[in-house]
């Protein structure tokens, strides 16, 4: 334990403890996650949860990353943890103090999934015991979790139980449905329901909420011929997923994995905004869409980058009247984190600047924001992790 928590020491401050992700099957020898959430607390605490090998460790800052406390163990026993390329451990801080952390492991060698959760009431001290979010063992990935503005924490995964009872009827059964579950108040989850059928089954969710009791959820759908492009659902309230509304016709057609999900922002005045990656054969790289609302269509999508230069993992982030973007890719040398900022809901937006690089691995870059500002959250194997305040410009 004491051994595991240096390591861990190292890496917040610079240290190259952790490998890159990669691709084979779980188990023995299994590469470890990349990856470090972040959320912001009422007070102002910077939270970040971190897989290490076989655990999830808490910590925190106070001083916006300068120095973290001590790491607070999540997991009690060692966890066969996902470490997948789009998965990741997530926490979230609901309207009372209280934090969330979501995490998955794998169940076997066919990268069968279980989501977990733990939650702490004592400001991050200690954690309960990590409890399903869900009874149903079949398979479940890429948990997402946030809080809505009501206070409720949501929870959405990718979930295979419909499969066997498809297949006993007879039917093909591509993918896998997206589920979802709210906190019941009694720190648990409600029972599971099914918001749609045959989604990609391996790419992160993307989550936001259009007011209370109304999660916007985007995802990799898997549309007739096998073509695997993105699609937002939007609650009509807490038990009623609204239709399903493509974002682009990309036409991806692929019978594997892409393994790299999209973002969503929904802005104050109702817009959404979607970034995401495709490799179909109308459009290749990363590219960027907004709606005027829930219902209205998508814009054309804009590309952020040219594909020679490898965009990949984009990141949306609404606060306050602003909407921030951001993405990685390679200049030749580097790994580069591009980021561009909007004031008039998307539909302008400032010349895209590199705020951070490195050259070496690097995990996804994320957003975060406190009450004054919004960060770059980026976690390097040779600088370690960073929080970046990315100064606006109107």
């Amino acid at each position: 334990m004491r051994k595991l928590l240096i390591c861990l020491a190292a890496l917040l401050a610079g240290g190259t403890a952790a490998a890159q992700h990669q691709h084979g099957k779980p188990g023995a020898g299994a590469p470890e996650a990349f990856t470090a959430a972040p959320a912001f607390g009422l007070d102002g605490t910077l939270w970040l949860v971190r897989p290490m090998v076989d655990r999830i460790v808490v910590t925190h800052s106070r001083d916006l990353g300068k120095t973290f406390s001590q790491p607070v163990m999540v997991t009690p026993e060692p966890m066969n943890l996902d470490w997948g390329p789009d998965a990741r451990a997530r926490i979230v801080v609901d309207d009372k103090g209280g934090l969330v952390v979501t995490f998955g492991t794998f169940q076997d060698k066919n990268f069968n999934g279980r989501a977990y959760f733990a939650r702490s009431t004592d400001n991050g001290a200690s954690f309960a015991r990590p409890r399903p979010i869900t009874a149903d063992t079949t398979s479940q990935r890429f948990e997402v979790a946030g809080v809505d503005p009501s206070g409720r924490v949501f929870a959405a995964w990718l979930d295979k139980r419909n499969i066997a009872s498809a297949r006993a009827a007879g039917r093909a059964y591509p993918g896998a449905a997206l589920a979802y579950a709210w906190e019941d108040g009694k720190a648990d989850f409600s029972e599971t329901a099914i918001a749609l059928d045959n989604t990609c089954e391996c790419c992160r969710i993307g989550l936001a909420f259009a007011g209370a009791g109304r999660p916007a959820l985007v995802f990799r759908n898997i549309f007739p011929g096998s073509v695997r492009d993105h699609a937002v659902i939007t609650f009509q309230d807490e038990k009623t997923p609204g239709p399903v509304r493509r974002v682009s016709v990309d036409d991806w057609k692929i019978e594997a994995c892409p393994h790299h999900g999209p973002s969503l922002a929904v802005a104050p005045d109702g817009s959404y905004h979607v970034a995401w990656f495709t490799d179909g054969a109308a459009r290749k790289g990363v590219f960027y869409a907004r709606a005027d609302s829930a219902d209205a269509p998508f814009s054309v999508p804009r590309a952020l980058s040219k594909p020679d230069r490898q965009p990949a993992r984009p990141y949306l982030l609404a606060s306050g009247a602003a909407l921030h973007l951001v993405w990685k890719e390679f200049d030749g040398t580097k790994a580069v984190v591009r980021w561009q900022v909007s004031h008039d809901s998307g539909r302008q937006w400032t010349e895209a600047r590199t705020v951070a690089d490195t050259e070496d691995a690097s995990d996804h870059p994320l957003l975060v924001a406190d009450r004054q500002r919004v960060y770059l959250s980026w976690l390097t194997k040779i600088e370690g992790y960073r929080l970046i305040a990315l100064e606006d410009q109107p």
